[in-house]
């Protein structure tokens, strides 16, 4: 979560961070998993952002977060 860039005044970071924000929404970026029965998904938060959606009415759907920890990526 992002709430400024260092150095520069929140007024003056606000309208860059909202496009940033816009830009990273873009359909072009996504990758809509199609959820079955018994259906696993991974992604590596470091260079992925989880954008939810709720579309699963009437159905139930269990998460499970593990962490990893290790060497810092380069």
């Amino acid at each position: 979560h992002t709430i400024g860039i260092k150095g520069m005044a929140m007024e003056e970071s606000a309208p860059i961070l909202e496009y940033l924000f816009q830009h990273q929404r873009r359909e072009d970026f996504a990758m809509r998993f199609q959820w079955r029965p018994g259906s696993i998904a991974f992604w590596d938060n470091r260079s992925t952002q989880h954008y939810p959606l709720n579309d699963y009415h009437g159905h139930k759907r269990v998460h499970h977060r593990v962490t990893l920890a290790g060497d810092v990526p380069v």
